[in-house]
């Protein structure tokens, strides 16, 4: 299968020498079998020694949509046969136009192994019963995540969303003990607890584990101290992964909030500089682009691949719990990105300093009417259930922004429930008419 037995706690030697006689295969196979590759390559052999990877060009999310909208359904990049694809997915299009993922049967097998060690590592257990809450039509996040589930032991119940006052019944009813979802949803759920079911308390449901994945903001610590004093659960970033790549490959353990790369036996990582694409080391300390390039994928194997998502690198050591893989942070999606009077600004950092203000709901958005270049960054607030307006909250979150992160930002503040309701994963940065 290609998979390395307990590769999360894989010294280094064992890890290279199993990458390098995977890559060996790997790279023969999308040489022979990728038309897609063998076009950006333009007669480069790959090199032998996966340090040498900057040998290659690297390859992108446009590049593939262009692919697959020449070749429907699947691409030039489809490098194995039909008849070898059991499963189609589709990407969530949150960044542009939808893709379709095929997987083969060993395809879905790492995927859940891999996914499998992160929840794991994120605390579920055989003896939890975990309720998913991603969307299960057609998305990466529904049917593979709730593999990836399984693979703990626990039992999972495959919700999905929707209905969310049936959730808060089945959750009472079943004894649900973890539950799994975005990071946005909870908020979802304390609205509907309070309009439908008085009296009771989020706490009072008894989760005591929140699996997290799909969005950004759990590296902020106001945000998970609030999780975890409405709700009495411990919140975990579970689930962080790629969807063209993997839909989960790092996640965070007890001991660190950092996340744990879990898929160094599959999945090479590099880093590069997001403007130029020059290589960077992956070493402590440094932040650049996360490029992956797969070590044991069939159906659409991907080589060099920009992530698009940001990422500071913050140890390399053995952390704690014995896991081996680099433990890093995700700054924020490069098309997020925001510049203000040359300052580079992401989502997170804004949500950092929102998340501060108890008058206000946590809920925000960036919006962006006009093209670049901006000499203050727009942000529209939510007040807090309960909140009344008061005179000077917006000029307190501007000054915040400010101090904090040394930019000028116009604020608005909008009353309670202005923002729609989501299940999926919120779009904090509005551009356009979006």
């Amino acid at each position: 299968m290609s998979l390395l037995d307990q590769a999360e706690f894989a010294s280094p030697d064992r890890l290279r020498a199993h990458q390098a006689a995977a890559w060996a295969v790997q790279s023969a196979y999308v040489a022979a079998q990728s038309e897609f590759y063998r076009d950006l390559w333009q007669g480069r052999t790959p090199p032998a020694d996966l340090r040498d990877l900057a040998e290659l060009p690297l390859s992108d999310k446009a590049q593939l949509r262009i692919s697959q909208a020449e070749h429907q359904p699947f691409g030039t990049y489809m490098a194995a046969s039909r008849r070898e694809a059991v499963r189609l997915h589709r990407t969530s299009g949150t960044t542009g136009q939808a893709m379709n993922l095929a997987l083969s049967a060993r395809d879905c097998a790492v995927t859940e192994a891999v996914g499998g060690r992160c929840q794991s590592a994120s605390g579920l257990t055989p003896d939890d019963t975990v309720v998913h809450c991603l969307n299960y039509q057609m998305w990466m996040g529904g049917l593979t995540d709730h593999m990836t589930l399984q693979a703990t032991g626990a039992m999972v119940v495959p919700f999905g969303v929707g209905s969310t006052e049936l959730l808060v019944r089945t959750i009472q009813e079943v004894g649900i003990t973890a539950i799994s979802c975005t990071p946005s949803y909870p908020s979802v759920l304390e609205r509907v607890i309070a309009d439908k079911f008085p009296g009771l308390k989020p706490r009072d449901l008894g989760l005591r584990l929140g699996l997290f994945g799909g969005e950004a903001g759990l590296d902020d610590p106001a945000f998970r101290a609030r999780l975890r004093d409405v709700w009495g659960m411990e919140p975990r970033n579970a689930n962080y992964g790629v969807s063209d790549v993997f839909c989960n490959f790092a996640a965070q353990c007890e001991h660190d909030t950092r996340l744990h790369y879990m898929a160094a036996d599959v999945l090479y990582p590099e880093l590069i500089d997001p403007e130029t694409g020059a290589s960077l080391p992956l070493e402590a300390g440094q932040t650049g682009e996360l490029v992956l390039t797969h070590l044991a994928r069939d159906c659409q194997p991907l080589v060099r691949f920009r992530s698009g998502d940001i990422i500071t690198v913050d140890a390399t050591d053995p952390c704690t719990c014995g896991r081996s893989g680099f433990r890093f942070r995700v700054v924020g999606r490069s098309d997020d990105m925001v510049v203000v009077r040359g300052l580079n600004l992401f989502p997170t950092m804004v949500a950092a300093v929102i998340n501060e203000f108890a008058a206000l709901s946590g809920d925000y958005r960036i919006i962006l009417d006009s093209p670049p270049p901006y000499d203050a960054l727009p942000v529209t607030v939510e007040r807090a259930k309960g909140q009344p307006v008061t005179d000077g909250l917006a000029e307190e979150v501007a000054t915040a922004i400010k101090t904090k992160l040394g930019a000028t930002a116009r604020v608005t503040v909008v009353p309670h429930g202005t923002f729609p309701l989501t299940e999926g994963k919120t779009k904090r940065v509005l551009r356009g008419n979006q």
